[in-house]
């Protein structure tokens, strides 16, 4: 079980208690990520249907869930995504790079990029929750979907950009084999969960959903990768973002 309280207190807030920390059991801990991104999604989304059934419109109902998330995973992902902008747009050398991105204040690239995901993804899931258990549906595939590209960003073949921290912890602890079944399990609960709350269209939605959510970090990834020479956290926190807002668009335009 340590894989998954790793998992859990890896990407959340919740204060978890983990016997042992080596790269096996991050390599299972990476393979626990897209669950610990469905509770999440269910967490939040919950919050946005409450909302919602308490008279407050979807613009309301989706801020309050987003406000959720990131109070349920200390804002860290959102950190990571401000982080890893102001590294790339600093066109600096990698090891500068590097630097510019370890620095706790926040620059242009950051905020710039923070306020457009930030209402990409608000703007969206306000689109796409209709009823309130498909705004639930809809967080769970969205969060789903981000935290299954960071178990893509741990396999085998993309290294840690340094020596230390969670990205030399993580990086290619994740085997192909795994890799494979986390993924159809994932395609397989979204597909599910878009049956049940919007049918053959919601099923074929939410599939798609997830793996445009994966294309679009995989691209940033790509980018990242030869950039920096590696994955860091700030730039796993930076994938969840990119796979999550990528999703929800997807959803709501379906």
């Amino acid at each position: 079980m340590d894989g998954l309280r790793l998992a859990v207190g890896t990407l959340t807030a919740v204060p978890v208690r983990v016997r042992r920390i080596d790269r096996a059991t991050a390599g299972r801990a990476m393979l626990y990520a897209p669950a610990v991104g469905a509770g999440l999604g269910a967490g939040a989304g919950c919050l946005g249907a409450l909302v919602g059934l308490l008279g407050g419109g979807s613009l309301l109902a989706a801020v309050v869930a987003l406000a959720g998330m990131a109070v349920l995973t200390r804002g860290l992902h959102l950190d990571g995504l401000a982080d890893t902008a102001d590294a790339l747009g600093s066109g600096s050398a990698p090891a500068a790079a590097l630097r510019i991105m370890k620095a706790s204040a926040i620059g242009p690239f950051g905020v710039v990029a923070l306020v457009l995901v930030v209402l990409a993804q608000a703007a969206a899931l306000a689109e796409a929750r209709g009823a309130w258990y498909r705004g639930i549906a809809v967080l769970v595939t969205a969060g789903t979907a981000g935290r299954l590209a960071v178990t893509w960003a741990c396999r085998r073949g993309i290294p840690a950009a340094r020596d230390e921290g969670l990205g030399a912890l993580v990086a290619q602890t994740v085997r192909p084999g795994a890799l494979t079944a986390a993924t159809v399990v994932t395609l397989a609960a979204a597909a599910g969960l878009g049956w049940l709350t919007a049918g053959g269209l919601g099923l074929v939605r939410a599939v798609v959903a997830v793996v445009a959510g994966l294309l679009g970090a995989a691209l940033l990834l790509r980018h990242a990768v030869a950039r920096f020479g590696g994955i860091t956290g700030d730039v796993l926190g930076a994938l969840v973002e990119t796979a999550t807002v990528v999703a929800l668009v997807v959803l709501a335009l379906g």
